[in-house]
C-alpha cells in the first residue's frame, strides 16, 4: 500500500482517493436460498445481460450471470433485514455484509445477540461475533470526526476522514503519507476501535480532458455509459452519460456527475454548460450540478435530443445494452459492474457504504466505495448491481492508467487494487424530489 503513494493521485484526471475497504475475515457459509427461478425471474434476467458484462463478470469475479444476479438479489434481501436489525437489536446489531464465498453475515455484538441471532438465523442469513455494535462503531467514528476537527492545520490536511468497517469490526482512519504516525495522536479511548491507514492525498474533484478518439453511437439513441463532451466556461471535458430518468413532469433526463460540469456556477441558466455529442452537436445543457456533499448533474436533453433518451439501458458503447429494472442500495460484498466511455464494464464488490470522504476541499457525503477500475473519460458513468442502479462513478484512485489491465495488474503486485468511490443513485433520487429512473 505504502508503494501506491509514490504514484500521482488522479480522479479522472487530477484528483483521486484511496478508499480501503474491508480486509474480510469471513464466515464460511452457504448463501441464504433464493426463490426458484421462474420465481425470481433470474433465468429470463441472465438470458438479457450484455456478453460485454458476462466477459467481466468472468474475468472480475469469476461469476456466472446466474450467480451475480443471485449475489445481487441476495445483498438487497440482505440489506433490507439490516434495517430492520439495526432498530429491533440496537445493542447486538454490527453491520451486514456478503462475505467473498457469497453468504450473507450479520454481525452481532454481546448484548442481546442469541435473540438476534435467532432472528438472523430464521431469515436464512449467517451470523458472526464480533466485539462491538453498530451504535458503538458509530460513537467511535463521531469521536474520531470531532477530534480530527480540533488538530491544528498543518496536521489536519493530510486526514481525510474516519469510516467503519463492518466486516473487520473497527473504524479507519483515513490519511495519506505525510501523516506520520497518526494513532499515537488519537485519544487512548478511541484508539482501540480504530486503525489507520496510509492511502494518497485526496486531490480537488476535477475531470481532465480526454484524448479519446471519437466514438459512434449504435443507432441514434443515448444510453448510460456512452460518452459525452462538455464545455463551458471556455473549457471542453469527457465524460461518460449516467441513467436516463425522468423529471418531476415526465421529461426525459439524464444523471451523470456533478465534476463534469465545467462551469458549475451556470447550471440551470441560459449559460449552463453545453452537453454535445462525440461527433459535436448539442444535445443538452446541465440542468442542475451538485458537488459539495454530492457529487452528481443532471443532464437537460435539446428538444430535439429528448427522444433519444427514452430509454432504460446502460452499456459499453457500440454494444448492446442492459436494461435497468430498478434501483439499490449499497451493501458491502454486494457484487457490482460499472460502465464507461472509456474502460466499458468493470466488476467487482462494494467495499464500504455510507462514506464520508475529503477530496481536497470537498466532502463528499453518504458515498459508497468499491475495488472496480475507473479511468478518464469514465466520470458519471452507471454502476449497477444485478440489473438495478445503484450509483454514478465519481472518484478513482487508478483514473491516470492508459488500461485497467495495467492499474489492475500493477496494483495487485503492489498488494492493493483499483479502488472507485460512487455517489448512490438513491440519495441523488432523495435529494431531487419527483425524479425517478426510467426502467422501460
Amino acid at each position: 500500500m505504502r508503494s501506491l503513494l509514490a504514484r500521482r493521485a488522479a480522479v479522472f484526471g487530477s484528483a483521486a482517493l484511496l478508499l480501503l475497504g474491508p480486509a474480510t475475515t469471513v464466515a464460511q457459509a452457504e448463501p441464504a436460498a433464493l426463490p426458484a427461478e421462474s420465481e425470481s425471474g433470474i433465468s429470463d434476467q441472465h438470458a438479457q445481460l450484455p456478453a460485454e458484462m458476462i466477459d467481466a463478470l468472468q474475468r472480475d469475479l469469476q461469476l456466472t450471470p446466474a450467480q451475480y444476479l443471485e449475489r445481487s438479489a441476495l445483498a438487497q434481501r440482505l440489506g433490507e433485514f439490516a434495517e430492520v436489525a439495526r432498530t429491533q437489536f440496537p445493542e447486538a446489531f454490527a453491520g451486514a455484509w456478503i462475505d467473498p464465498s457469497g453468504a450473507p453475515v450479520v454481525g452481532l455484538a454481546e448484548n442481546g445477540r442469541d435473540s438476534a441471532r435467532a432472528a438472523v438465523e430464521q431469515a436464512g442469513f449467517t451470523s458472526a461475533d464480533v466485539e462491538r455494535s453498530q451504535g458503538q462503531l458509530e460513537s467511535t467514528r463521531a469521536g474520531l470526526a470531532a477530534w480530527i476537527g480540533t488538530l491544528p492545520p498543518d496536521i489536519a490536511q493530510f486526514v481525510g476522514g474516519a469510516t467503519i468497517d463492518v466486516a473487520n469490526n473497527d473504524v479507519v482512519l483515513r490519511a495519506d503519507n505525510r501523516a506520520g504516525d497518526l494513532l499515537e495522536l488519537v485519544p487512548p479511548f478511541l484508539r482501540e476501535a480504530a486503525r489507520v491507514v496510509l492511502a494518497p492525498a485526496f486531490a480537488p474533484l476535477e475531470p481532465a480532458i480526454s484524448s479519446s478518439v471519437p466514438a459512434q453511437y449504435a443507432g441514434d439513441a443515448f444510453l448510460g455509459g456512452d460518452p459525452y463532451v462538455a464545455t463551458g466556461g471556455g473549457v471542453g471535458l469527457q465524460c461518460s452519460l449516467g441513467f436516463n430518468a425522468l423529471d418531476g413532469n415526465g421529461a426525459p433526463v439524464n444523471i451523470s456527475a456533478g465534476h463534469c460540469d465545467p462551469d458549475r456556477t451556470t447550471a440551470g441558466t441560459e449559460r449552463a454548460s453545453r452537453v454535445e455529442g462525440m461527433s459535436g452537436p448539442v444535445i443538452g445543457t446541465f440542468e442542475r450540478t451538485s458537488l459539495d456533499g454530492y457529487d452528481y448533474s443532471i443532464l437537460r436533453p435539446t428538444a430535439a435530443s429528448a427522444p433519444r433518451f427514452a430509454n432504460n439501458g446502460v452499456r459499453v458503447p457500440y454494444a448492446a445494452p442492459l436494461q435497468v429494472t430498478g434501483t439499490a442500495s449499497p451493501v458491502v460484498g454486494a457484487p457490482v459492474c460499472k460502465t464507461g466511455s472509456t474502460s466499458g464494464f468493470n466488476c467487482g464488490v462494494v467495499t464500504a457504504v455510507n462514506q464520508s470522504v475529503h477530496v481536497g476541499e470537498r466532502v463528499l457525503y453518504d458515498g459508497f466505495a468499491t475495488n472496480l477500475c475507473a479511468l478518464e473519460g469514465d466520470s458519471g458513468g452507471p454502476i449497477v448491481t444485478g440489473t438495478l442502479a445503484l450509483g454514478i462513478s465519481s472518484a478513482s484512485n487508478v483514473g491516470d492508467y492508459p488500461l485497467c489491465a495495467l492499474a489492475n495488474l500493477e496494483t495487485s503486485l503492489m498488494g492493493d487494487s483499483p479502488e472507485l468511490i460512487a455517489t448512490p443513485i438513491n440519495s441523488i433520487l432523495n435529494q431531487n424530489p419527483g425524479l425517478r429512473l426510467r426502467t422501460s
